[in-house]
């Protein structure tokens, strides 16, 4: 599989993009809604990024508690009462007058909500696509959420200003509801990947086994926190400057887009697996500008320079893949998500009281530095743990678990067309 062709040619492939899609344009138009609303109620920088990005806070519960239903329940109802939940609740969010404490609550429950969403939406994706078509497919979903992103800020910021916070918010709630529609009419009703019911002691026992592996461990270190440190600086944009957040979120989408469509389609596999740290730093490095104040067109490019850095995500993806067995890959692609999701709301909480002590542009140095360390620690971890040598750890697992083979799975010989 080569080509984006290949893809949607592939059945269910284009129902579970276009709901993909649907989603990320609401969650982009409704967070940013979300965040304006809740900085002019209180001006406070802490509060606002809190808004926009609470939901991930409560995803570590999740983690905890849900992961295992991940393979564990029908993929199609499951993804559509996920985006149902979505649409109720933004719509009732969208309600004039509806007090901040109450905005906070449905923030809670539907980050807690979304918690399955990772998992089992690629880990769908994993069960629909051949094995080497993953990266391929799920570079694909970064793009169309890089557009979806340029397109929703954009938009978010036009309803925002020339309507209201409130009627951003109820299109995002009708945006969710194409999601569940496109789910529940285009997928095919499937069978759960994995057998049993889900419970929090499997997710308890899955998780611990995941963790157990040193490379998969340092892999999702990497995914998580220079990440997550960063998306905290996304979370000033709206008190870093008000009247341009638009065209600062849109430029951080647009960065993130030439950085998926480059590592996936341009960039040779054996390069491609070297260029993980590179990309984490450039995702920091160009945030340390901003502790200078620079005028909106400089900051646009440092923001959407830094965003191209996102694409190590993929690199890091396709070695969380290499490593995990196939009945545990739902589970395992939502731990990462959970927790990248969960450090994302951590590090909007943290740059937000340090934006409330300073100010926002110290507070978006600080967390670049943080993720610069965390990226250049996480990088010396394999070198100290082991003798260099090639191919994965040995996993280890119960018996008669599937083990991950020796070598990462073969790339086809010309670079997939993946994000």
């Amino acid at each position: 599989m080569r080509s984006y062709s290949d893809l949607f040619r592939t059945r269910e492939f284009t129902p579970l993009f276009l709901s993909s899609a649907l989603h990320a344009a609401a969650s982009t138009i409704g967070g940013l809604a979300i965040g304006t609303l809740v900085y002019r109620a209180t001006e406070s920088p802490l509060l606002s990024a809190v808004s926009m990005f609470g939901p991930q806070l409560a995803q570590v519960a999740g983690a905890a508690t849900l992961l295992s239903a991940a393979d564990r329940l029908a993929p199609r109802a499951t993804l559509t009462g996920i985006a149902l939940s979505f649409a109720v609740g933004t719509a009732v969010m969208a309600t004039p007058g509806l007090p901040v404490g109450t905005v906070f609550a449905l923030i809670a429950v539907l980050g807690l909500v979304s918690s399955l969403g990772g998992g089992v939406r690629w880990g769908l994706l994993n069960e629909i696509l051949p094995k080497e078509g993953y990266l391929l497919g799920r570079s694909v979903f970064n793009m169309v959420n890089g557009l979806m992103q340029i397109t929703g800020y954009m938009t978010g910021a036009a309803l925002v200003t020339l309507l209201s916070a409130q009627v951003t918010l109820a299109t995002a709630a009708v945006l969710y509801l194409g999601s569940a529609l496109t789910v529940r009419l285009g997928m095919a009703r499937r069978a759960p990947r994995a057998t049993g019911r889900p419970s929090v002691a499997q997710t308890w026992r899955t998780n611990a086994l995941l963790w157990s592996s040193p490379r998969r461990r340092t892999t999702y270190l990497l995914l998580w926190i220079p990440n997550g440190l960063i998306v905290g600086c996304e979370s000033l944009f709206v008190s870093y400057a008000p009247d341009r957040a638009g065209v600062l979120f849109a430029s951080a989408a647009f960065g993130m887009f030439v950085g998926d469509v480059t590592i996936g389609r341009f960039v040779p596999p054996a390069v491609r697996r070297r260029l993980g740290i590179p990309c984490l730093l450039l995702l920091a490095a160009p945030y340390l500008l901003f502790a200078l104040r620079p005028g909106t067109a400089v900051t646009a490019v440092c923001v959407a320079v830094a965003s191209v850095g996102f694409g190590a995500s993929l690199i890091q993806q396709e070695q969380l893949m290499s490593l995990t067995p196939d009945e545990l890959s739902g589970h395992a692609l939502g731990l990462h998500s959970s927790g990248m999701l969960t450090f994302q709301g951590v590090s909007a909480t943290v740059a937000g009281t340090v934006a409330q002590l300073a100010s926002p542009g110290a507070a978006m140095t600080v967390m670049a530095l943080a993720s610069l360390a965390a990226t250049l620690t996480l990088a010396a971890v394999p070198a100290r743990r082991r003798p260099a040598r090639s191919g994965p750890d040995p996993e280890p697992g119960p018996v008669g678990e599937p083990r991950p083979g020796p070598a990462a799975p073969r790339e086809p010989e010309q670079a997939p067309e993946s994000a």
